[in-house]
């Protein structure tokens, strides 16, 4: 079996129910007849559906992920519901091998997506960029999941689940905590958590903290740009702070105003884009006023979910802060920066990093589903 995570969740109460450790057998619906399986070989697994690979994780009872890093297979989206189920489900069983577990032990599987999709994985009924196949239109992922692995399927949008992990990396499972994390990728996901719990709203619309307005004129370096975001709005954090909004507008914004700049001779804007992380890493002066841009869009969102929520802690994650520990730190000292006077109550609020990279939607996932199995008594 592969290296256990470092972080022992169980220490922090994030095992399966008191009654799964005290010795009660459990059949397992998986497996043909009726399987008695001691406790100590019960998981669950999470599972990350994006638009090219589904990433995979598992976690035990002691709550312990037993896969590091990414376990990736082929995603089939593109070709609609049945290919796409099948897919998910040849991965897992690949997976499993991969980490020691017998499918036959699993319990629960927790699910996240892109969405947009309601809180219960009802996928939007106008599609969206990873299921443009005419089936997924009001699709139940969660539900077709459910049925093609016999199992309980949670569900989670992706921005919620790694918001999750994040969550329960820095508090554990069994806390009071409220956090708010902005999830940096080619848009810009998030979510809120309090007491351990995803909030997902009526609708499945809560933590779309991207598509939240911002003050943005008050962020200098930008003067006279009009940030345009997809969703059709101007001025919210997803138009400054994404990939798409430095490909769109953020770099042709600042090239025009460094001609001889080695992004300038680059012939593809999406390419160009793509390196800007990199050379800001390496120190490159422009590049730094972009993701300084980014930064201080950052603390003026953040400043406004201090003043709707009193949080415990403010989390950031994704591609953007994927680099090396002096880059993390000056980019976390520029969300301060950007941040209005606060009380001094308020000043000392922690900024924190989520660990795990392009993991964290599975390990989230996988928290989601440890949760349904305590609640249900599973």
């Amino acid at each position: 079996m592969p290296p256990r995570h470092e972080l022992d969740l169980a220490r922090r109460g994030q095992g399966f129910p008191p009654s799964s450790r005290s010795g009660r057998i459990v059949g397992l619906r998986t497996a043909p007849g009726n399987f008695r399986l001691s406790p100590a070989e019960k998981f669950v697994a999470g599972i990350d559906l994006g638009g090219t690979a589904v990433n995979y994780t598992f976690l035990d009872e002691r709550g312990q992920f037993l896969i590091e890093g990414l376990c990736e297979h082929p995603a089939r989206s593109v070709e609609g519901p049945t290919v796409c189920l099948g897919q998910i489900a040849d991965g897992l069983a690949h997976a499993a091998s991969r980490a020691g577990v017998s499918l036959t032990a699993l319990t629960a599987v927790g699910l996240d997506t892109p969405g947009p999709a309601s809180a219960t994985g009802i996928l939007s009924r106008r599609g969206s960029t990873n299921f443009v196949h005419p089936e997924w239109a009001g699709f139940d992922i969660r539900a077709g999941l459910e049925q093609r692995l016999g199992l309980p399927v949670t569900y989670l949008n992706d921005g919620n689940a790694a918001a999750l992990w994040g969550h329960v990396s820095i508090f554990g499972s069994e806390n009071q905590a409220t956090s708010v994390s902005a999830i940096i990728g080619t848009g810009l996901g998030g979510g809120v958590i309090t007491s351990g719990r995803v909030v997902t709203g009526r609708n499945g619309f809560g933590g779309e903290l991207g598509h939240v307005l911002i003050p943005y004129q008050t962020i200098p370096g930008i003067e006279g740009l009009v940030p345009r975001c997809n969703c059709g709005r101007t001025g919210d954090l997803e138009s400054l702070c994404s990939l798409t909004a430095i490909r769109q507008t953020l770099l042709p914004h600042f090239l025009s105003q460094h001609d001889g700049h080695p992004l300038a001779s680059e012939a593809d804007i999406a390419t160009a884009a793509k390196r800007v992380r990199g050379l800001a890493e390496q120190g490159d002066e422009m590049c730094r006023d972009i993701f300084r841009v980014q930064a201080r869009a950052l603390g003026l969102f953040f400043d406004e979910m201090i003043n709707v929520f009193d949080p415990d802690a403010l989390i950031v994650g994704g591609g953007a802060i994927e680099a090396d520990e002096d880059f993390r730190t000056w980019f976390i000292q520029e969300i301060r920066a950007g941040m209005p006077n606060q009380r001094d109550e308020q000043a000392e609020l922690p900024i924190r990093v989520i660990p795990g990279g392009d993991s964290a939607g599975a390990r989230g996932a996988a928290l989601d589903a440890a949760r349904l199995v305590r609640e249900r008594g599973l």
